[in-house]
């Protein structure tokens, strides 16, 4: 059997390193930047409030990494970082459920998830675009509300650069590039 040459099995072996990391890509990505975790919650409040389980995996990848014990320099808590006034406002708003849950249970990630998921499904219904749920998840309705009022944002043709608050504008981007990862690799 003929040997190769040293500058064959350099260029075969450059052809096996790029065809492991065309097909490994995809897998590399999902389990590390963009992993689905607490699918049984997300599949069912996702589908409980009306959303793409993109957009809540986007959201809690956002908010938390993952991470049920986060907290945030605000106070947010949990894996889609709830804070307290959403927590009051969504249970006694939107009716969420008949649980005698206390604020603390937004550490558990089952009512953490679905009460995000509670409140995005609310924005989404109202303002009929995720950009504009995102928008409003992080910087709140009436904030949005005025923004489409004054003209800043529109809701045809939703731009997050169009955003007045540099903070919510970058969150809104992040959480739609991330939607976006989850869409096409799943």
């Amino acid at each position: 059997m003929a040997k190769l040459s040293r500058k064959k099995r350099s260029g075969f072996i450059l052809v096996l390193v790029i065809i492991a990391v065309v097909l490994l890509t995809p897998f590399v990505c999902r389990v590390v930047f963009y992993p689905k975790e607490y699918t049984e919650y997300v599949e069912r409040y996702s589908e409980r409030f009306g959303l793409e389980e993109s957009f809540v995996y986007a959201v809690i990848n956002v908010e938390s990494g993952f991470d049920e014990s986060a907290s945030s320099h605000v106070g947010a808590t949990g894996l889609m970082q709830i804070m307290e006034d959403a927590f009051k406002w969504t249970r006694r708003s939107l009716d969420v459920d008949d649980k005698d849950l206390e604020y603390s249970d937004m550490l558990n990630p089952e009512y953490n998830i679905e009460y995000g998921c509670c409140m995005l499904g609310y924005y989404y219904e109202k303002y009929g675009d995720y950009g504009l749920a995102a928008a409003a998840y992080h910087a709140g309705t009436n904030q949005v509300d005025i923004w489409l009022r004054d003209g800043d944002i529109t809701a045809d043709g939703f731009d997050p650069d169009d955003i007045p608050s540099s903070a919510t504008s970058h969150y809104v981007k992040k959480v739609m590039r991330c939607y976006n990862a989850y869409d096409a690799l799943y």
